[in-house]
């Protein structure tokens, strides 16, 4: 049997995709998770051979969670299963240690296809969104860049979020002018919509 670990914050998507994997003749659901925090230690304890991440969760995100489990448990194959088919979370998944990246809309058999297809050490990436970040080409955000226009996102002041990061007050102006000439925005708060759009956030 494949033992499957799902993470996945709304209860009745979870519970639909536990359900339909669970009638797949080789795979079987043995850890269910609703926040990014929890799929390490679910992960630890059930020992999945794949974890399904989804990539908006409370807590850490899919995409933390996927890089913790590359550096956790290295056996563990992970697919990211998204709602948001944005080109940038493709390629994060990807140096997150991802093996699969699928949006949600797709059949089920084509998971349980993507589930056995990972654990063969495939990668199955969604085609069309394949070829969008294939021209939409990487982040122009550094790492801080990234981390600084996250934390502004939510309406902080400076002061707040140079609080928070452990930066003085010009290195976060600095940071947040920087992104905004990167994303040609206006503000911080077009950057950050500009900059979640295209999955860099």
């Amino acid at each position: 049997m494949i033992k499957v670990l799902l993470a996945e914050d709304q209860g009745m998507m979870r519970g639909a995709l536990a359900l339909l994997l669970g009638l797949e003749d080789d795979i079987e659901v043995v850890a269910q998770v609703a926040s990014g925090d929890d799929v390490v230690t679910a992960a630890l304890e059930e020992r999945p051979d794949v974890a399904l991440l989804d990539i908006e969760m409370p807590g850490r995100t899919g995409l933390d969670a996927a890089a913790d489990l590359r550096d956790r448990l290295p056996a563990c194959r992970v697919v990211i299963l998204t709602t948001f088919g944005r080109p940038g979370y493709l390629r994060r998944a990807m140096e997150a240690g991802a093996y699969g990246f699928l949006v949600k809309d797709g059949p089920v058999e084509e998971l349980a296809t993507a589930i056995r297809r990972v654990l063969q050490g495939e990668r199955v990436i969604d085609p069309a969104l394949a070829a969008a970040a294939l021209s939409a080409g990487s982040s122009p955000l550094t790492d801080r860049e990234r981390d600084v226009l996250a934390a502004a996102s939510d309406g902080s002041t400076i002061a707040d979020i140079a609080l928070r990061l452990h930066l003085s007050e010009s290195t976060v102006r600095n940071y947040l002018s920087s992104s905004i000439g990167k994303t040609g925005t206006r503000n911080r708060i077009e950057a950050a919509r500009t900059a979640r759009h295209n999955g860099w956030l």
